[in-house]
Formats: structure tokens, C-alpha cells, sequence
């Protein structure tokens, strides 16, 4: 996957379509589908017996009912679970109690959830679904069985453990190798000497640096690293200060300074359409987002020429 010579603008979903569906699940990510997303990003871990699961908290407490389930644990690591313990876990019904909630009292990624989305988005079919106890916890051979027959790419980001790193990563490439999905896939993680691991067993699986902050010196550090893009987090002040002001304007040129040395820049996590056009004027090659409806919306006034570079 050559990210930095894609042709068109990535609509990717974060953690899956985790707006309109439980986040990290085979439903989420099919969800991602029917926006017209080209990618879903997702996060993976090990479980105590060294299957590659995928979920993003390293407790599980958030998205499961694993207390329920496991009642009187000192700690709810997925580290400390066979798969075959997560699999008896409801993934699901967390999503729809927060649906329930008032906006404010919401997880924050949900605190923009409107009325008219959830009705559009979300079917009385669907919310019977994810409050049921069917919704799991996928394991990653799962879920890009699930990419491959819906035919999408995947962006994996590594979660390890100081003590797993190794067995993680290989694992990682064993399924994306066992399911010829080298070309389908981009590996990426904030620990960046798990890239290095990565291309050093493989020279042609995409990879792209996680980072909060923009990097120093990045074009000598990303060719260092091998990698084939640069995921940077959206720079939270943007539309506080009218996307006018120096610190604006260096991220921004930042990002620039990137795409011209035909690297992948794709931007987590971006819920706002008004950041979202400037983002794509600054000529990013993907917006990871929770929302992807609104990305659609924003690539689709890009492409008529209603947003400019």
C-alpha cells in the first residue's frame, strides 16, 4: 500500500464507525463500509495465551461487561485473559447504555452526536443488535477476513506490552501473511522501535509513525524509520484560534512539508467539519475520524471544488 501516491483523499474510520457502532468490533468496522470509507483503523493487543485480539484499552472494563462476568478481579488486562475468555464477553451493550445518556454525560468522542445522526445512523435494528450480547471482541484473523471479503484496507495500530513487543509483532504479520493482506494493511503504533521490528522482517508492508506532537527534523527521522506515512494528531487549537495564528500555521505548514516529501499524512482524531476543511486544503492523504459521515461530506465539497488548496 502506497499511501503517499493514493490517488484519492482516505476517509478512514476510526476504531471503526465507533460514532454509529461499539468501537473495535466486526460490526463497527462493517459499518465503516457502508460510509464509503476506503480504511478502518484499529487498534490490536495479545491475550494471555498470544492470540492477537483486537481492542484498544489495555482494561477491558470500558467497553465489556467483563466484570459481570469475571466478578471480584483485582484488574481486568486483557494480558490476563485466554481468547477463549474473551469470547464469552459482551462487547456491545456498553455503546448503547452511553446512547442513553445525555450528550454531556457521554464518553467525549460522543459528546457531538446529534439527534438527526443517531436516527440516520443508527437503526432500531442495530441498537436491538448491540444491546443483545452477540457483539464480541474480534481477534485480528477476524477482522481482516471481515476487510478482505468487504474489501477494504486496515490500519493496525500496536499495542504492546514492554514484555510481548516481540511475539506481538510477529504475530501481527503471521495473520496479515496467512491471509495475503500484506498490500491491504498499514501498521502503525506510537512505539516506534516496533516499526523497526516491522521492517526489519518485512521490507514491503506499509508502516506510518504515530506521534501527539509533530516531530523534529521529521523527513531525516521518518526516512530512518523506513516508514511510508506520518499519523499525527489533530492539532486541538486549530479552530479555537481561527486556524490564523503562528502555532496554526507552523502545523499546517508542517503538514506540507511532509505530503512534498511524498510521505502519507493522515490526521487522528478529527470530528470537526470546520478543522476538517483545513485539513484538507493543507493536502493531507487521510482523516481518521470517528465520524466518517462528515468526512464524506467535507472529501465531497473538495472534490466539487468548494474547499481549495
Amino acid at each position: 500500500m502506497k499511501l503517499e501516491t493514493s490517488p484519492r483523499i482516505l476517509n478512514i474510520a476510526h476504531r471503526g464507525a465507533r460514532a454509529y457502532a461499539p468501537e473495535n468490533t466486526l460490526v463497527a468496522f462493517a459499518k465503516a463500509k457502508t460510509f464509503g470509507c476506503q480504511m478502518f483503523e484499529m487498534d490490536v493487543r495479545l491475550s494471555k495465551d498470544g492470540v492477537v485480539i483486537v481492542h484498544h484499552d489495555e482494561q477491558l472494563t470500558r467497553c465489556t461487561d467483563v466484570v459481570k462476568k469475571f466478578p471480584g478481579g483485582n484488574n481486568y488486562k486483557i494480558a490476563d485473559f485466554t481468547v477463549e475468555e474473551l469470547g464469552r464477553l459482551d462487547a456491545g451493550s456498553w455503546y448503547i447504555a452511553q446512547l442513553a445518556l445525555p450528550n454531556t454525560e457521554r464518553l467525549p468522542f460522543l459528546y457531538s452526536l446529534t439527534a438527526d445522526e443517531m436516527a440516520q445512523f443508527v437503526s432500531p435494528a442495530e441498537r436491538q443488535l448491540y444491546a443483545s450480547g452477540a457483539v464480541k471482541i474480534p481477534t485480528l484473523m477476524e477482522t481482516l477476513a471481515l476487510a478482505k471479503n468487504i474489501d477494504m484496507s486496515v490500519n493496525i495500530e500496536l499495542k504492546a506490552l514492554r514484555d510481548n513487543s516481540a511475539r506481538l509483532v510477529t504475530g501481527v504479520l503471521e495473520v496479515v501473511e496467512a491471509l495475503n493482506m500484506e498490500n491491504n494493511v498499514l501498521i502503525s503504533s506510537f512505539e516506534h522501535d516496533l516499526l523497526r521490528q516491522i521492517r526489519q522482517q518485512s521490507a514491503h508492508i506499509a508502516t506510518a509513525a504515530l506521534t501527539e506532537i509533530p516531530l523534529k527534523a521529521p523527513l531525516s527521522y521518518l526516512r530512518q524509520l523506513k516508514v511510508n506515512a506520518y499519523n499525527l494528531a489533530c492539532y486541538k487549537d486549530l479552530k479555537h484560534n481561527d486556524f490564523s495564528n503562528r502555532a496554526s500555521q507552523r502545523y499546517l505548514a508542517h503538514i506540507e512539508k511532509i505530503r512534498k516529501a511524498n510521505f502519507g499524512v493522515n490526521i487522528w482524531t478529527c470530528n470537526d467539519r470546520e478543522e476538517l476543511r483545513y485539513l484538507l486544503a493543507a493536502g493531507v492523504t487521510g482523516l481518521v475520524s470517528d465520524y466518517p459521515n462528515r468526512v464524506r461530506e467535507i472529501i465531497a465539497a473538495y472534490d466539487a471544488g468548494f474547499i481549495k488548496s
